[in-house]
């Protein structure tokens, strides 16, 4: 089996007195969803922000293809092939999909052109037309404002413009959140099209049900601690919300 796309060890932070994570493992590999689940509190959010490179450990190591990295920013994250699609999204409601694909990213005109700062937009439009249609993500217009989008629609552009940039993970926070049924269904398909690219996904939910239908296996945290990991298969609701809530798991991913 190969070896963990990302991988975290020992995770502790701190804020002041308060110890959000205690010794945090967490680990994802190639062509996998990995589910990670707690209660309020739980610490999912404060590891997400460290894996993103939005924030960084008191104590502990992250490792990306095996290698100790240095996460200080996001920024440096994007350059470890690590994107983030979080439940605000980070669109620009009046540029259209290939403005927020290489928003911060863009591509110029060659020559003089470039160097007076004319961005190729017909070039930009193309990559994002290509990545769109090789994800199956369904758009109305592909050159209408991301304000003119459906939630869905939206979700969808955030999560592709990740998979265009990510070369090793996804980490996804609470991505159907204030989606309804047809919505939600077409981003998680959206979500395993980018797990068969061969991208790890790290799907950040409440939605018990979603993570066992999506999700490969599932990490669970409780009160900043590592409290299990089991595969979807064969694992119940009960199971995962007993070791949420402090009961332990009857048994746990090799």
């Amino acid at each position: 089996m190969p070896g963990p796309l990302v991988q975290a060890r020992g995770i502790v932070r701190r804020f002041g007195h308060v110890e959000a994570l205690r010794g945090v493992d967490f680990r994802v590999y190639p062509n996998e969803i990995v589910g990670l689940i707690g209660d309020n509190g739980a610490g999912k959010s404060t590891l997400a922000r460290i894996l993103s490179g939005a924030d960084q450990p008191t104590e502990g190591e992250i490792l990306v293809d095996g290698k100790l990295v240095q996460l200080i920013s996001p920024r440096i994250a994007h350059s470890y092939g690590i994107e983030t699609v979080y439940q605000d999204l980070a669109l620009a409601p009046d540029l259209d999909p290939a403005g927020n694909f290489f928003l911060g990213r863009e591509l110029m005109r060659a020559g003089l052109l470039g160097r007076l700062g004319v961005m190729n937009r017909p070039a930009m439009a193309r990559q994002t037309l290509s990545e769109i249609v090789r994800l199956g993500v369904s758009l109305h217009d592909p050159a209408a404002p991301v304000a003119d989008l459906s939630g869905g629609q939206r979700q969808s552009v955030a999560v592709a413009r990740a998979a265009m940039w990510a070369t090793k993970a996804i980490i996804l926070d609470e991505p159907t959140a204030a989606l309804g049924v047809v919505q939600t269904n077409a981003v998680l398909d959206l979500v395993s099209k980018v797990r068969d690219a061969g991208i790890a996904v790290v799907l950040i939910s409440h939605n018990m049900q979603q993570v066992l239908d999506v999700c490969d296996r599932v990490e669970i945290l409780r009160l900043g601690q590592s409290v299990g990991h089991v595969p979807t298969g064969g694992t119940t609701i009960e199971e995962l919300v007993t070791a949420m809530t402090g009961g332990g798991l009857r048994k746990a991913h090799p």
